[in-house]
């Protein structure tokens, strides 16, 4: 990312925002477990407790980057028309010809192989670029180039 609050689609935004309810569902949840310190017993408890702490801890921070994120994307604004940005559809032509279509995203997802984030080099050589801009990009093998095709799904210029 540029440094500067990137702007985000709605579709994007929406995301985040069910992230955030189902992170406080879930800290709720596990603080629902947690024990008085006077209650806990033996060294297996302790060490539940721990783990259950640890686990509030992180679900804490990801809820305050999910917090952040959104409150940047207030200050951004709505992400320009027929610019990639985070939550744009995109098609790209690689150097070999091949093309995909990817989806600019903020977190890295297992699941989603058509998903780049826009920290990655190829996300953030897509940021701010428009249909026919070519990028160069640092992939696994060295320097690469794509060229931006499109926009929104394939055959949806804009």
């Amino acid at each position: 990312m540029t440094g500067d609050p990137e702007p985000i689609s709605a579709d994007a935004r929406h995301a985040l925002e069910q992230e955030l309810a189902d992170l406080r569902e879930e800290r709720a949840l596990v603080a629902s477990t947690l024990k008085d310190p006077e209650e806990v017993g033996d060294r297996a408890d302790q060490a539940d407790e721990l783990q259950r702490a640890d686990q509030l801890r992180r679900l804490d921070g990801r809820i305050e980057d999910v917090q952040v994120r959104l409150k940047q994307s207030d200050l951004a604004g709505p992400p320009p028309e027929g610019v990639v940005g985070v939550g744009t559809t995109v098609t790209i032509r690689f150097a070999d010809d091949t093309t995909q279509t990817l989806h600019i995203g903020e977190i890295a997802d297992a699941r989603d192989e058509s998903l780049v984030t826009s920290d990655s080099p190829l996300g953030q050589a897509l940021l701010g670029r428009h249909a026919g801009d070519t990028v160069s990009y640092d992939a696994p093998d060295g320097k690469a180039t794509a060229v931006v095709v499109s926009l929104g799904t394939p055959g949806d210029q804009g």
